[in-house]
């Protein structure tokens, strides 16, 4: 490998670079390699700091071959193949199947569905990793082998979503990033052991084949799915004469490697045994220490007993007389270990083995787990130290289990070590991503005397910003969880009903893991049920609040956050907490104002006033955070209007939050403080605050629910005045960030939306409309609510359109702007000028004067009124309306605050007098600005730079203006 600059490129550096190359975002090289989105963002990092280039975009165009200067690349890494993750690795060798095999590689050619179909240990599950191996090349985009065994009915789209490596984010449920990741290309799911899931694993297949056209299925079950254009591979025992006596060899030689055997005695064997493979391996284990003879003779006694009996299929009744056999030739010891060991849903090591089977201690275990393991009722997962037992094997020691009446006390025990795993591994993550001490963050808050606070850097300064350690612990944490999960949810589903101090903690610390593990939706349940299973009301209390915070993560937030603190508050005065009700309902207040566009309908305001009123009666003011967000209240709900909050009591706020030296409680008085500013037209203010914000982010754990409200608002709102202002490079930067951040990222609707309208504004057309289409997509999966905030973006490739001259595109795109805003005069201040500015680049004046006048109203959310009344004095001088000179100077007075709407006045005083010196200034603002088009269309009105301008406008595909 080529070096270049202080280290070498290794080879997963290597890979990322080609997916930089193929311009992917860092969550989708994140799930492309199956690493998470901070491993991604470090090798980019130091893919950065190695070629010595400035941004992402010249290490892609390294990848594509076109090297910047003095950057030399390595040689380019071949395509990664596609990758199945979790595919079981082979401990032994595959005999046989090969009509199975082909009819299941020519079944992916006829159907998206195919289910191996066959009784329980058949070999169903070793025969789709057999064939998934042999298919993946056919599936460059990947996809994962998962097994459900461990898995409950609620929770198929986690287990899928850990083994892609997709989390869940803000407005785009689980079951869309699942669909997203295996929606780029062909790719395939290999779903194991389905029976006991029927019904939600269909609902989850058909869902997502019905919107991943490139994804195939391959299902393995007891029981076929009964989705529409399933297609069934049987799979039946081996046939005799030839693969079930090869199996039985086989495994008997790795058991005894000088085993020998007369055909006759082994076919005989393998008949009794029915071809199934597990009993045939169970058998083959035995082998060793009594002899083909011996075995047969034992095993002839053992299948005769059930000769008679009645139910189910007779293979089924012979392997259970296998295991039960091999169970029989347990010592007592090995019986009691084997047996306990049936309450894990899922693997286990040593120390929770140990644990819940108070078999000893490890030495003893460890000694004792590793006969089972030799007898074949234990597998051992290779290359870890992990253990569990197949579903069949289980079923058997469950029914041992409750035989010698200690299923309960097996799992109580089994509930008391998940509560203690859970627990420490929320523990270890929460001190992974612990905030500083009080002092240290109240100094390292930034001064609000100061000036702009810099944005931090995308890729430099991206593993500060979420708030972890050192990539590898972030990955272990990760896989930590998952390996736990299944078991810390069936623990706590089959804990005792009602309140309990152990299943109660259980429920919390679940809470909190699913958060950090970005299993949202799961985690507000987990929280929702501490409540619920609180042994004291100020728990639930507490517990409450958590559901409220991390609500914000999930959409719609507002209306769900606020009834979640109303129901903390009863809680916490039932507990007698006074500053317990003054934190919860001065926070629902605030909710309420906010985050007012998740709600259905507007809490009235006397409603407010009354809640604040007992929030001030219930708190102690001389604690600091309640004092806080009691300030917070009251600046909020000081008018009547959402979103208007006061600008004084915004700044004691903002005071009182600095006292308590939580930069959550911080970030979101700053909200009030830029919303204010914003209000009164003071964008730049606005912007400078927001900015502040953003810096706090770094401060804040990012798997903690206290700071959801904050990481998800203060993103937006930094791309939304970035824009605001005209600082159109910024805003992309920061929509960018947002789109890689593993909390917002992927396709939520509302990270695209923040990026397609600066996307619009500095030209990148192109992009703007790939990824408007998916920005809908998402609007539309999470039921098209209302979003006046989303309407900007839907009016941006609506303007895209028309300065390209579809005016089609460009009235389909502007009625959707409309309907997303819930109105014609709801957040309409970006479509009035798209109109005004595409009127002015088609030459199309016919309702000039009308369209002037709607620019120049007031509108309510006026964030983008510079742009609006900038482009209406700009058509008011190309029509030549009498007013022109009048509007000039009324949209001149607030031009300072954005450098875009100043660079369009430049370019319409340009028009207006002839001033040569005018257009002059609006081209170098438009080239401070970053805006392509805008540049392109003035150079026009300069004679000795026109054709540079129309060259740059054929490059955007735009036909040159009227």
């Amino acid at each position: 490998m080529t070096t270049t600059g202080p280290g070498e490129v290794s080879a997963r550096e290597a890979e990322v670079l080609e997916a930089l190359g193929a311009r992917l975002s860092n969550a989708e090289i994140a799930s492309r390699l199956h690493i998470s989105v901070r491993t991604v963002e470090s090798h980019v990092s130091s893919l950065l700091r190695k070629y010595g280039v400035a941004d992402r975009r010249a290490l892609a165009a390294l990848a594509g071959g076109a090297a910047p200067a003095e950057a030399v690349p390595p040689p380019r890494p071949a395509a990664p193949p596609g990758r199945m993750a979790g595919l079981p690795a082979a401990l032994t060798s595959f005999v046989g199947r090969e009509r199975e095999r082909a009819a299941v590689l020519a079944a992916f050619g006829e159907s998206r569905l195919v289910t191996l179909l066959g009784p329980g240990g058949v070999g169903k599950t070793r025969l789709a990793a057999v064939a998934a191996g042999e298919a993946a090349p056919s599936f460059p985009a990947g996809g994962a082998f998962v097994d459900l065994v461990p898995v409950g009915g609620g929770f198929v789209a986690q287990t899928v979503a850990a083994a892609l490596g997709v989390t869940e984010r803000p407005r785009q449920p689980l079951e869309d990033a699942v669909a997203e990741r295996l929606g780029r290309g062909r790719s395939l799911l290999v779903l194991d052991n389905c029976e006991h899931l029927l019904d939600a694993v269909a609902g989850f297949v058909e869902r997502t084949l019905s919107v991943c056209p490139g994804a195939r299925v391959l299902v393995t079950s007891r029981e076929r799915l009964g989705v529409p254009g399933e297609r069934v591979v049987p799979v039946a025992p081996l046939p005799p004469g030839s693969d079930a006596e090869r199996l039985f060899l086989d495994r008997a030689a790795a058991a005894d490697p000088g085993f020998t055997a007369d055909p006759a005695v082994v076919a005989e064997l393998c008949a009794r045994l029915d071809g199934m493979p597990l009993a045939i391996e169970l058998a083959a284990a035995r082998s060793a220490s009594l002899g083909a003879d011996g075995l047969l003779a034992t095993l002839d006694d053992v299948l005769r007993l059930l000769a008679g009996g009645r139910g189910a299929v007779e293979r089924h009744r012979s392997l259970r007389a296998v295991i039960g056999w091999s169970h029989d030739l347990l010592g007592e010891e090995e019986r009691t270990l084997f047996r306990r060991l049936a309450v894990f849903t899922g693997g286990f090591d040593l120390d929770a083995a140990v644990a819940v089977t108070r078999a000893g201690g490890r030495g003893p275990v460890a000694d004792v787990l590793g006969r089972l393991v030799d007898k074949s009722l234990v597998v051992r997962r290779g290359g870890e130290s992990r253990w569990r037992l197949l579903e069949t094997v289980r079923a058997f020691a469950a029914d041992r289990l409750a035989a010698a009446g200690e299923t309960d006390e097996t799992r109580r025990r089994h509930l008391e070590w998940a509560t203690a795993v859970a627990t420490a591994l929320a523990d270890r993550q929460a001190v992974t991503t612990a905030l500083p001490d009080r002092q240290a963050v109240t100094t390292a808050l930034p001064d609000r005397t100061a000036g702009a606070t810099a944005l931090p850097g995308r890729p430099a300064d991206a593993t500060a910003l979420s708030g972890q350690g050192p990539d590898g612990r972030r990955d272990d944490f990760d896989a930590g969880f998952d390996a736990v999960a299944d078991d810390l949810r069936a623990a706590l589903a089959g804990s005792p009903p009602g309140p309990g101090e152990t299943p109660h903690r259980l429920a919390r610390a679940l809470g909190r893991l699913c958060y950090a593990r970005r299993f949202l939706t799961e985690s507000l349940d987990h929280y929702r049920e501490a409540a619920e299973r609180a042994p004291h009301p100020g728990e639930a209390a507490r517990d409450l609040r958590s559901a409220a915070d991390g609500a914000h993560a999930v959409a719609p937030a507002g209306h769900h956050a606020f009834e979640l603190l109303l129901a903390s508050a009863g809680r916490a005065r039932a507990a007698g907490d006074g500053d317990g009700v003054a934190v919860a309902l001065a926070s629902a207040v605030v909710t309420a104002n906010r985050f007012s566009a998740g709600f259905s309908a507007d809490v009235p305001h006397e409603r407010l006033s009354a809640l604040l009123e007992e929030a001030a009666a219930a708190g102690d003011r001389g604690d600091p955070v309640v004092a806080a967000l009691l300030a917070a209240a009251a600046a909020w709900n000081a008018g009547r209007e959402k979103m208007a909050p006061d600008p004084g009591l915004a700044a004691a706020a903002a005071e009182a939050a600095r006292a308590t030296g939580d930069p959550v409680l911080v970030s979101g008085a700053l909200d009030a403080v830029s919303t204010a500013a914003a209000t009164a037209g003071r964008l730049r203010e606005a912007y400078r605050v927001t900015r502040e914000r953003l810096s706090l982010l770094a401060a804040m754990s990012r798997d903690d629910p206290r700071s959801a409200p904050e990481v998800t608002d203060t993103y937006n709102m930094a791309a939304t005045y970035a824009v605001a202002t005209g600082d159109l490079r910024t805003a992309l930067e920061t929509a960018r960030s947002a789109l890689e951040d593993d909390l917002l990222g992927g396709h939520s609707y509302l990270s695209e939306s923040s990026l397609v309208l600066p996307l619009a504004l500095t030209g990148e057309f192109d992009e703007a409309l790939r990824r408007a289409d998916g920005m809908w997509d998402g609007w539309e999966r999470a039921g098209g609510p209302v979003a006046g905030w989303m309407s900007p973006a839907v009016a941006a490739v609506a303007l895209v359109h028309g300065l390209r001259g579809d005016d089609h595109r460009y009235r389909f795109w502007r009625a959707r702007a409309t309907q997303v805003s819930g109105g014609p005069r709801n957040h309409a201040t970006f479509a009035a000028f798209a109109d005004a500015r595409v009127a002015v680049h088609t030459g199309r004046f016919g309702g000039a004067a009308g369209l002037v006048e709607l620019v120049f109203t007031d509108f309510p959310q006026g964030r983008y009124q510079t742009y609006a009344r900038a482009a209406g004095a700009e058509l008011a001088v190309a029509a030549g309306l009498p007013d022109a000179a009048e509007r000039l100077a009324s949209a001149s007075a607030v031009a300072g605050e954005n450098d875009w709407a100043a660079a369009c006045l430049a370019r319409a005083e340009g028009r207006r007098s002839g001033d040569g010196a005018a257009l002059a200034a609006s081209v170098a603002g438009w080239e401070r600005a970053g805006a392509r088009f805008e540049r392109a269309c003035t150079l026009l009105l300069l004679p000795d730079r026109a054709a540079e301008g129309r060259a740059e406008l054929a490059a955007l595909g735009c036909p040159a203006p009227a």
